[in-house]
């Protein structure tokens, strides 16, 4: 058994994977290296609780580094692996930045989240690029400290690469209803000091630009290292690398879905916390799986939303209540065989959980039963 693990990367996924490692009994050294000063913390309060909630809550995961017998080693942005080392590679995404000279802002970090925190104020005129989650939920808190809000997005409708345009489209009114400017269809040619320079000439001013554009995974650092990339990391089922002893988790790991039949990556927290469980079984020996139903949520407007599952496969969609009289409704993906793929909920969180439930268990669905809001999920696994 190895005697030495090396964890790159200190967020929650770099955590969890050293607390995975002793609670399965492991007594070699376990060193975990992080390119922020601080120690671990929680990234979904950044966007959901620490702009909005009058008394930021502290994200810190709390790790007790004694307890567990681990080298913390904070700031110390790594530089190479060592492939005669078991190491883990957990160092996440970077966010992307728009060209220009002018100052912008992301929201990635705790402290890009408490710098954000202080420049929310009544009359500010904020600018943000891109419609996605991070975006919708980075305005609905600056409508909420009375800023006045431009969101502008290259795309024909927020969210469209995340969950289509058609269902990215039923959230444009709810930018309206908050007071926020949605502007769709509209591409930035460079950030430049005052505001934004847009691809059509016109110029938009601003106090404040955020870009929320996307991440990419976090692996320059990686170049020469001989690992195999796609999109991040590529790993198998079982989340190891291409060099052996070297396993990638989070989400700069895109593995092998033996549920979906392809090679994905997310940017979830879930993906963070589960994971490590897998990670941790194998470098001791073991031979797990990791095969989940992706989960994520997104506070945003006054609606909770939620998605499970991964429709990039989907062949017919399925409506749970109608969207343009109710605002409690869902959305259903379903595979050629008739079988639930994934679902989009607003407000029904019973939904969601049940239908995380019948993807997992892969299960065919009776279609008029499924698409009436009426009959719980559960009940239309035929």
């Amino acid at each position: 058994m190895t005697a030495r693990i090396v964890i790159v990367g200190a967020g929650l996924a770099g955590l969890r994977t050293a607390e995975e490692l002793r609670a399965r009994a492991f007594a070699g050294s376990i060193t975990l290296i992080g390119a922020e000063v601080r120690p671990p913390y929680d990234r979904p309060p950044l966007s959901k609780k620490i702009l909005t909630q009058a008394v930021p809550p502290d994200p810190s995961l709390q790790g007790d580094f004694a307890a567990l017998g681990v080298d913390f080693r904070p700031g110390a942005p790594a530089t190479g692996i060592d492939p005669g080392v078991a190491t883990v590679i957990a160092t996440g995404a970077a966010p992307i930045a728009l060209p220009g000279p002018g100052p912008q802002r992301f929201l990635r970090t705790y402290d890009d989240a408490l710098a954000l925190r202080a420049v929310l104020k009544p009359g500010t005129r904020l600018a943000i690029v891109g419609a996605g989650w991070i975006g919708a939920e980075l305005a609905t808190a600056a409508a909420g400290h009375g800023c006045t809000v431009t969101v502008i997005e290259a795309g024909r409708a927020p969210l469209a690469a995340a969950i289509t345009e058609e269902l990215g489209s039923l959230t444009m009114p709810w930018y309206e209803q908050a007071g926020v400017e949605l502007r769709t269809g509209v591409a930035v040619d460079s950030v430049q000091a005052g505001g934004l320079a847009l691809r059509d000439g016109e110029w938009l001013p601003a106090d404040e630009v955020v870009t929320a554009i996307g991440v990419r995974p976090a692996v320059g650092w990686l170049d020469g290292s001989g690992l195999v990339m796609e999109n991040g990391v590529a790993v198998d089922a079982g989340l190891r690398s291409s060099l052996p002893g070297v396993f990638a988790v989070g989400d700069c790991a895109a593995f092998e879905s033996v549920r979906f039949g392809r090679r994905l990556r997310f940017e979830h927290w879930d993906v963070a916390l589960h994971a490590p469980e897998v990670v941790a079984a194998n470098l001791l020996g073991g031979d797990e799986v990791y095969d989940p139903v992706p989960y994520f949520w997104s506070e945003q407007f006054g609606r909770m939303v939620q998605y499970a599952g991964y429709h990039g496969d989907a062949t017919r969609l399925i409506w749970r209540a109608d969207p343009s009289r109710d605002q409690k409704w869902a959305a259903c993906w379903l595979t050629e065989e008739g079988k639930l793929a994934a679902i989009l909920t607003v407000d029904r969180p019973r939904d969601l959980v049940q239908a995380r439930r019948v993807i997992q268990l892969g299960g065919v669905v009776d279609q008029s039963r499924l698409g009436d809001p009426g009959v719980p999920v559960k009940d239309s696994v035929v």
